[in-house]
């Protein structure tokens, strides 16, 4: 009895050999889809009736913002279909009084005409009504993944960036993200269950008017089929949660076999046939499931059908009674038969449209969810205008510490950047430079300390005008999927293009040599998954990421800083010196340029460098300075210059591609 009637457990998922081999147990990706993998195993018949009005009522509020209309439309078509269903049952009635009452056949059929009329003619109706919901609820449908998509994408771009780099939030993003696909398929769900509520409740009410004693006859009969429909759908549940292990395993295999990165291990390793076969193995044990699954819904179906069958052997027998004992004419009787015979069918249908309902609002709810906290962590609007003339950027005292770390990425840096200088800051990993330059965009504010443009208070200004007096070029920088040409202008996307500007700033960098060796220059697509695309090497790519800033910071409408992180790692030494005195080109009276690099040679020609270790400001000063000082600088600088001492002079091979990266 506990094999029907118990409650489904999900079971940990057979492991299969090839899986703890590879992976060490089964995979369970931490990821948005898998948030609510058990949600149906908590849904009985008695929490899916109470939760639905509460289901309902939410897809109606988001439906009503995306389309008022298309929304009545579908209530009102719905509502016709119902009294559409009820109204035919009580034609039946009227038809099968006709047919069956006293007289001659001929005269019972005629009698039965206007009937027949009325029945056909809420056929049509009720199609109609149908057509019309189904209409309306695939208008409402896109507009409501498209509203909740925006909501969305604009509540995770407006976060500050210590909530995107916060790991909890990062994983309420992922979890979020399927709210909209949910929003969308809670419609069409939301529409079928309260299709199938009204014309349940249409027929219950015919049954009632009828004969009281039906409507709980009906329930007797409809009960057993909701439990199976249900039962079965949480079984299926269970099953696809413990063979969807195998199904991200075999595709991750799939994946590793076929990528590009992968390509030459696989062939010259040998790690193709291997993997081929772990594949087998699992695809074995998820093929084993299927057949229990199926076997187990046979069961579960047959047993269904029997207490249906048995509520409706003991439904058919009560109404013989009635019938027999005067209490239930025989036309109503055959009234009642289809509309028992109707309800049954449609409750199955119903339960199965609540237990979507009741998954896909789990994820509408974390979307919902998502918004609440992004709106917590948003960057504030408003605030004071940054001064047309800054004159300097200036750190006092800043710290900050990045949640759940027990060491400060910085601690006490002070530190004065001019416009129309030339700053580096340099140190090894971990040092907090790139923290340093977070802080200096405005990206992050100061944790403890001061951030001042101008002498005003990062906390007191608009951070958005901040941020347009920034430019930005670090080490991955993001490499645009679309033409070359707006891989430059993404830098200011919203500044009308001209082929001169954009010509200049591909100049500036280096980049129009590239654009000439493209198939189609400047419209062409870098993006190489695509057909038609073309895709250019590590270096080539940087001169196009410098590109990009040169578009940016002659665009800036005031003084501003220019933040470069590590921008030449791909490029070879002497295409090095070259951006770095490309880069130190763009200072200027308007304009500072932030140096943060590991490569001491970049940086000798600096204005000033700032030597960071372990989150603190340990020396300040020019090169000959600090090289006289004999500090850390020196020591660093000294390390890398033997470096390429015993490397010794670089000469180019024939045929090597230009702007390639070097080992």
């Amino acid at each position: 009895m506990k094999r029907f009637f118990g409650r489904v457990r999900m079971a940990e998922p057979a492991v299969s050999p090839a899986e703890e081999e590879l992976f060490g147990g089964p995979l369970r990706y931490d990821l948005g889809w898998s948030e609510h993998e058990r949600a149906r195993f908590d849904l009985t018949m008695l929490t899916a009736i109470r939760a639905m009005p509460r289901l309902v009522l939410g897809t109606l509020r988001r439906a009503w913002r995306a389309d008022r209309s298309s929304l009545l439309g579908v209530g009102i078509s719905e509502v016709g279909q119902g009294v559409a269903a009820a109204a035919s049952l009580l034609a039946v009635n009227a038809v099968m009084h006709a047919v069956l009452g006293a007289g001659e056949p001929a005269d019972r059929l005629r009698s039965a005409v206007p009937a027949l009329v009325v029945v056909s003619a809420v056929a049509v109706l009720r199609a109609g009504c149908a057509g019309w919901s189904t209409s309306r609820a695939g208008r409402l449908e896109p507009l409501v993944e498209r509203v909740a998509t925006t909501e969305y994408l604009a509540a995770a771009t407006a976060v500050e960036l210590e909530a995107i780099e916060d790991p909890e939030f990062r994983r309420l993003i992922d979890v979020a993200q399927q709210g909209a696909a949910s929003a969308r398929r809670m419609i069409g769900a939301c529409v079928a269950a309260l299709n199938g509520t009204i014309s349940f409740l249409a027929t219950a009410g015919v049954l009632a008017v009828l004969h009281p004693a039906l409507l709980p006859l009906l329930l007797l009969i409809a009960a057993p089929r909701g439990w199976g429909a249900m039962r079965v759908a949480q079984e299926r549940y269970a099953s696809v949660m413990t063979w969807v292990e195998h199904l991200r395993a075999s595709r991750l295999i799939g994946n590793l076999l076929t990528e590009r990165t992968a390509a030459q291990e696989v062939r010259l390793h040998g790690v193709g046939p291997f993997l081929l076969d772990r594949y087998r193995g699992m695809a074995e044990s998820a093929e084993a499931e299927q057949r229990r699954l199926a076997d187990g819904k046979a069961l579960t179906e047959l047993v269904a059908a029997a207490l249906s069958g048995l509520a409706m052997a003991g439904t058919y027998g009560a109404m013989l009674w009635l019938i027999v004992a005067g209490h239930m004419e025989l036309a109503v009787a055959g009234t009642a038969v289809i509309a028992v015979r109707s309800g049954a069918a449609g409750l199955g249908s119903l339960v199965m449209n609540v237990n979507e309902l009741h998954e896909e609002s789990l994820y509408v709810s974390d979307h919902e969810r998502f918004l609440v906290e992004a709106a917590r962590h948003a960057i504030p609007h408003g605030g004071r205008d940054v001064p047309a003339a800054v004159g300097h950027v200036v750190l006092h005292e800043v710290g900050y510490r990045y949640p759940g770390r027990d060491e400060p990425a910085l601690d006490g840096v002070s530190l004065r950047v001019p416009m129309g200088s030339v700053v580096a800051v340099v140190g090894e990993n971990g040092s907090g430079k790139s923290t340093l330059m977070k802080i200096l965009t405005g990206l992050l504010p100061p944790g403890t300390g001061s951030l001042r443009w101008g002498g005003e208070d990062l906390n007191d200004l608009d951070r958005f005008q901040v941020f347009d007096r920034v430019t930005l070029l670090t080490q991955d920088f993001q490499r645009w999927p679309v033409t070359a040409a707006m891989n430059v202008r993404l830098g200011r996307p919203h500044h009308p293009c001209h082929d001169a500007e954009l010509g200049a700033s591909l100049d500036f960098a280096g980049a129009s040599s590239v654009v000439a060796e493209l198939p189609h220059g400047t419209r062409t697509l870098l993006a190489r998954v695509f057909r038609g695309a073309s895709e250019i090497s590590g270096g080539e790519w940087q001169k196009f990421g410098l590109a990009r800033a040169h578009w940016r910071a002659r665009t800036t409408p005031a003084e501003g800083l220019l933040i470069v992180d590590e921008p030449t790692s791909a490029l070879d030494p002497e295409a090095e010196i070259e951006a770095f005195d490309r880069i130190r080109r763009l200072a200027g009276p308007r304009r500072a340029v932030v140096l943060v690099t590991h490569r001491m040679s970049g940086v000798r020609h600096a204005d000033t460098i700032h030597v960071l270790s372990h989150g603190r400001l340990v020396e300040s000063g020019t090169h000959d300075t600090l090289m006289a000082a004999n500090g850390r600088y020196a020591a660093m600088f000294r390390t890398q210059a033997a470096q390429y001492a015993a490397a010794g002079p670089q000469v180019p091979r024939p045929g090597t591609p230009r702007g390639a990266g070097h080992a």
